[in-house]
């Protein structure tokens, strides 16, 4: 089938009920949304592209490195080749996604006992049971959220803060929700020491969102419920996006734009695991299933 016509069968799940259906790797994902139809014939060009492609990232991403104030160098270095390795040496090429992965000091994220790890690419414990995200899915999901310059942002699931700090790179405005109560105020502490006075921490439930600092252009969510929360759907702005793992023992990261018309559209993506959603989350159910 060519890419076009399977783009189309993917966009055609515009209700958000379909929460099953086919898998589609996020590196194929992103390819088809920017291509058009590709026939045999052009497999080899289209091969040699990518990876220019891919090689022309890498060669950007080397020059996006900032040393964040007085950092030791090595954590400098760290950050330069996850940035030019982990993320843009896979499927993350917008530039001011790299641009700001590679500014935010993600050591400042993680226990002191974890940081010469800091920039590997895996998850790592933060306390509370919780964990900070590897690189690669934070600069991927805030990729597939579209974020840029000017944008308001809501990140549901704070965690160290790392995500709500990459954002407040890119963002006018970022607003963060974390369940977990020490969590929620060890990251509030940390972003404003760290200078992100933009971006605003508070304890709360995350299902139903920042009602009062609705709408959003980016929603990011870091927890996985067993459904789409409908509140967070309702506070995305015309053309914004939510990206949200979903599922319980098998999850999937969605991804679900609002047009300019305020039609919805529900992008499957690769399998994640992410810790699940607690509060409201656990006690609602899903769109179509019936209560108990």
């Amino acid at each position: 089938m060519a890419a076009a016509e399977t783009l189309r069968s993917v966009l055609k799940w515009n209700r958000l009920a379909t929460a099953t259906g086919c898998i589609v790797l996020a590196g194929l994902l992103i390819q088809l949304l920017k291509s058009g139809p590709v026939s045999r014939t052009d497999e080899r060009s289209e091969n040699r592209g990518a990876v220019a492609d891919q090689m022309g990232g890498k060669r950007m991403a080397a020059d996006l490195i900032v040393a964040w104030q007085d950092e030791p160098d090595h954590f400098t270095q760290s950050r330069r080749r996850m940035l030019i390795e982990d993320i843009a040496g896979r499927d993350v090429t917008d530039e001011t996604v790299l641009r700001a992965m590679g500014k935010v000091p993600r050591q400042e994220f993680v226990p002191a006992d974890s940081r010469d790890a800091a920039y590997q690419d895996y998850p790592l414990p933060i306390g509370e049971g919780q964990t900070i995200s590897q690189p690669y899915i934070v600069a991927l999901m805030t990729q597939l959220a579209g974020a840029r310059r000017g944008c308001r942002a809501l990140d549901v699931g704070t965690g160290s803060g790392y995500q709500a700090a990459v954002l407040a790179e890119i963002c006018e405005e970022v607003c963060s929700i974390e369940i977990v109560e020490p969590l929620a105020r060890q990251a509030s502490a940390r972003l404003a020491a760290l200078g992100y006075d933009h971006v605003h921490v508070r304890h709360g439930d995350g299902y139903r969102g920042w009602p009062d600092k609705a709408p959003f252009d980016v929603i990011i969510v870091a927890a996985a419920p067993d459904h789409v929360p409908e509140p967070l759907v309702e506070q995305l702005a015309a053309g914004g996006r939510l990206v949200i793992p979903v599922g319980r023992s098998y999850q999937e990261l969605l991804m679900i734009e609002r047009d300019q018309d305020g039609e919805l559209h529900q992008h499957p993506g690769i399998p994640v695991r992410f810790v699940p959603m607690t509060g409201e989350a656990e006690n609602q159910s899903p769109p179509g299933r019936p209560t108990d």
